[in-house]
């Protein structure tokens, strides 16, 4: 599905403006909505061209400037692509929310394997047998222990999930559960 997006920036005066450098804002805009967020940069008026959303000039302190935004940009359109790929539907709040890292597509560890499990028993009796089923129960419960001895939580995000995890889950199987080799692949 296409979306209509687009970004801009520009500069956010006070109404009771006299003079000096104004905040730089960036604007998401989709579908006719839109979300602002501050660059914690500033410009002066006069050195801004509003149509092309950069400041003007050659000094080296507006070149910084000019390539500060184009990062941003940059960084909200891999946002945009990232939400994108994630197969999130494409609005403000979804892409301001990639862009600033806050983003909630999380899942955890618990929550997969017992999602797993509800889809093997339904495929119990067609591709597997009930021993794989059950074998795959084992392992859901002996996670839950070593989850909550190991890091004193009842489940963890599945993004936590690294080679010092599987390392000591594999050690956990071995020593404490006594499982075989075959037992724990």
């Amino acid at each position: 599905m296409k979306t209509n997006f687009s970004l801009l920036f520009y500069l956010k005066k006070q109404k009771n403006y006299v003079s000096g450098n104004v905040p730089i804002y960036m604007r998401i805009t989709v579908e006719g909505n839109r979300a602002e967020i501050a660059t914690n940069r500033d410009c002066d008026p006069k050195r801004w061209n509003a149509k092309g959303g950069r400041a003007i000039g050659s000094k080296e302190e507006t070149r910084v400037l000019n390539t500060h935004l184009d990062q941003l940009q940059n960084a909200v359109y891999y946002a945009h692509q990232c939400a994108f790929d994630m197969g999130l539907p494409i609005t403000t709040d979804v892409i301001k929310s990639s862009y600033l890292g806050t983003l909630e597509n999380s899942h955890t560890l618990l929550e997969a394997v017992a999602d797993h499990n509800f889809k093997m028993e339904q495929l119990v009796g067609k591709d597997y047998v009930r021993g794989t089923l059950n074998r795959y129960k084992v392992l859901e419960t002996h996670l839950k222990v070593f989850i909550r001895l190991k890091y004193g939580v009842v489940d963890m995000d599945i993004k936590r999930i690294d080679q010092a995890f599987l390392n000591g889950l594999d050690h956990y199987l071995r020593s404490d559960k006594k499982n075989s080799f075959s037992s724990i692949l």
